[in-house]
């Protein structure tokens, strides 16, 4: 009966969603050798859009029956959405696509993937920080002293603050990402939590939008890249697995998770992402860095989960 839930059903596929976007950063890591960051970028999630713009035609077939109830059909097409559903959507598209995954692939550029995951990390913080802007939100006191730690904890792992130029650049493209991450945690939830339109849906149209718009700004700024086989087959692996299946299931899942729970689990990537990048792609941690890594995780999952009570 447990193993059945739907609610931990979701739960696994957002975990197993979460480990796809792990491996992602190891084979961005690997593609930047050769791909320009933004056309990087536009390929990956202009091709996982045109994988998936075939689905979007299709009909949608109402879902099992449950306890003696049908739930009410999705809307069937794209032409039963709103002005207003058109405008979410585009938004979440250039929040979600074209700011915050452009500035990951720039930040995994310029820095090691380890920093810029542990300033990813933060999101939580500046979810709950938009909570007091937009909301009025105030956070308890355990909720600062999360906050407190994780910051601390980010002292301890880049002190001594002697940073190359190049890494700064990819930091402060992290932050950036960082920043526009957390705008489309509550920008994604906020589209996805009535139900009135298809994960599919969701994914596919606002995934165009800034899939457009990255590619563009990649062959304006960067040209176009002449590649090998290698580099197109991490393009079409991610394209398809971890972008095209992966944001779809991850869109579904929003429906029975709350933002709470997405958040926490979606956190875990720190931990993944430190020891991929450890294994794959020779970086090292030191005692001092595990120690602040540690200590901007625990602070992050005090700030979700005291919030969520």
């Amino acid at each position: 009966m447990f193993k059945n839930s739907p609610h931990v059903r979701a739960a696994l596929q957002a975990l197993f969603v979460t480990f796809l976007w792990s491996t992602s950063w190891v084979l961005i890591k690997f593609g930047l050798e050769e791909i320009p960051p933004l056309t990087f970028a536009g390929l990956r999630y202009m091709l996982a859009f045109l994988v998936l713009l075939p689905f979007l035609w299709r009909q949608p077939v109402g879902s099992a029956v449950e306890n003696g109830k049908r739930p009410s059909p999705l809307p069937p097409t794209i032409t039963a959405l709103t002005k207003t559903d058109w405008l979410r959507l585009i938004l979440l598209g250039i929040v979600f696509y074209a700011i915050t995954q452009g500035a990951q692939f720039v930040a995994l550029a310029y820095a090691p993937a380890v920093s810029v995951t542990l300033i990813w990390s933060f999101t939580a913080v500046a979810v709950a920080v938009l909570g007091i802007v937009t909301l009025g939100e105030q956070p308890n006191g355990a909720q600062w002293a999360g906050m407190l730690l994780a910051l601390a904890g980010a002292v301890v792992y880049f002190y001594p603050f002697g940073l190359a130029e190049a890494q700064f650049i990819g930091l402060l493209a992290a932050l950036v990402g960082m920043l526009s991450n957390s705008v489309a945690a509550v920008l994604g939830r906020y589209v996805n939590r009535d139900g009135g339109l298809r994960p599919l849906t969701v994914t596919v149209i606002s995934m165009g939008v800034g899939a457009l718009i990255l590619l563009a700004a990649g062959i304006i700024s960067q040209g176009v890249p002449v590649l090998r086989w290698q580099s197109w087959a991490i393009i079409v692996w991610l394209a398809v697995v971890n972008t095209a299946v992966a944001f779809t299931l991850w869109n579904h899942t929003l429906r029975t998770l709350s933002a709470m729970e997405s958040t926490v689990i979606n956190n875990t990537m720190t931990v993944q992402i430190a020891i991929l990048a450890v294994l794959f792609l020779g970086e090292t941690l030191d005692g001092r860095e595990l120690l602040g890594l540690a200590a901007v995780v625990a602070g992050t999952l005090i700030v979700q989960i005291r919030r969520s009570k």
